[in-house]
């Protein structure tokens, strides 16, 4: 008698069990940067990333990605000994060669008064490559091609498995390693699990690793414009009691916008027309650039602080934004990961006789390492947001009378961009 099942596949998850010394778990940029500067370690790695990476190819896209980073000399120095910055197309990075901060204070754009070529006389502070005496002070570029760029060298490693797509879906620890079950039923044994998987982080939770966030009650508000006049290399940025705008420089006549505001007018911004958005965009930054056409449709994002008692634990090391969250006005957060990845790989490498990936001192030794960073960061970006988005009136001018002062005294500017150098 035929039942009617004799051709009903069985399937059952897949059950595979391999060893390495570290899996890093998130594949964007600061996870694809460490896996990448362990590339010649002699270690077993693997890479788990849930998504799907960009693959461009040889001919880069038409449009321009609205995910644009400041990154700072010091990544840019990481990024090549891995060899992905030499992968990069130059010709879609652009330089900043000056920053020119404003305060609340500058007249009005269509009053025409104290106004030369369309920058405001009030407080201000400017930092120059020259006067730091560096070649640049940081490089705009896209999230995409970077992340392309990395994952071309993680392709080509010898020591390095790519699990992508993949899901993880458990994770423990014991004192001689960590064990993670990815969704398809394989099993991970690894020395160290570096979390890299974002502000959400999975591998943050389940290592009970936690804190409260802090919201900003701020979005970030991202997009792209052409621009009427050259911006020369200059990245502009003005405080306003009611958020912080930024025009980053990008190839040719081109800006990378980011308004961090509320999130009623985040919601405001968002919805209006492109004609109209290019209006407010225009008034809040004095009309510097000119007339604006928008070339990437805008998003939102809403921004957090996120102070952590540690970034590590047993077998474990959280870095970017699982390790940290602060707030866009510096660009300083994607480089703050960096340097997490730079110093993890750095404790890594230089192990000396310690054959434990995941040994308690050397991830104490890490997460020393990047505490005074990380709270230098974080405690500057929270500091200028709740000082300049203050409309108290004393307050206001002690800030635009301090703006100016610091703007005379070059070793006070050296001494506030070094962090962005790093």
């Amino acid at each position: 008698m035929r039942t009617g099942k004799e051709n009903i596949a069985i399937i059952r998850p897949m059950k595979t069990s391999t060893n390495y010394d570290v899996v890093v778990i998130g594949g964007g940029l600061v996870g694809a940067s460490l896996a990448a500067a362990l590339k010649n370690s002699g270690l077993t790695l693997a890479l788990v990333e849930a998504g799907t990476p960009p693959a461009l190819g040889d001919t880069l896209p038409d449009d321009w990605d609205s995910r644009i980073y400041a990154v700072s000399p010091g990544s840019r120095r990481f990024l090549e000994q891995s060899g992905a910055w030499s992968l990069l197309d130059q010709t879609r990075i652009s330089p900043v060669e000056e920053m020119r901060v404003f305060a609340d204070n500058d007249p009005p754009a269509k009053t025409g008064l104290n106004f030369i070529g369309g920058l405001g006389t009030g407080s201000k502070i400017k930092f120059s490559a020259y006067q730091m005496g560096v070649p640049e002070l940081a490089f705009i570029l896209e999230n995409r091609l970077l992340q392309d760029a990395l994952w071309q060298v993680m392709r080509q490693q010898d020591n390095l498995t790519l699990l992508n797509p993949a899901r993880c879906t458990a994770l423990s620890f014991t004192g001689q390693a960590a064990e993670l079950t990815l969704e398809d039923g394989r099993t991970l044994n690894a020395k160290l699990i570096v979390g890299a998987d974002g502000r959400n982080s999975w591998v943050r939770n389940q290592a009970g690793i936690g804190a409260a966030p802090i919201d900003y009650q701020q979005h970030g508000v991202v997009a792209n414009f052409n621009c009427e006049r050259s911006h020369r290399g200059i990245a502009h940025q003005w405080f306003h009691p009611d958020g912080i705008l930024a025009l980053l420089p990008m190839p040719g006549q081109r800006v990378s916008m980011v308004w961090s505001v509320s999130p009623e007018k985040s919601a405001e911004l968002c919805s209006l027309s492109f004609e109209a958005l290019c209006e407010q965009v225009g008034l809040a930054s004095r009309n510097v650039l000119g007339r604006l056409q928008v070339i990437t449709v805008p998003a939102a994002y809403p921004l957090r602080l996120l102070r952590l008692p540690h970034i590590s634990g047993n077998r474990v090391a959280l870095v970017g934004d699982a390790a940290h969250n602060m707030h866009p006005l510096a660009g300083q957060g994607v480089n703050t990961g960096f340097r997490d990845a730079r110093e993890l790989a750095g404790q890594l490498l230089n192990r000396g006789g310690c054959t434990d990936c995941g040994d308690a001192q050397l991830l104490q030794r890490y997460d020393r390492k990047r505490k005074e960073d990380i709270t230098t960061m974080q405690g500057t970006t929270y500091g200028l947001k709740n000082l300049f988005c203050n409309e108290d009136p004393l307050l206001r001018t002690l800030r635009n009378v301090g703006l100016n002062i610091a703007d005379q005294l070059t070793p006070l500017k050296k001494l506030l961009m070094q962090h962005a150098f790093n």
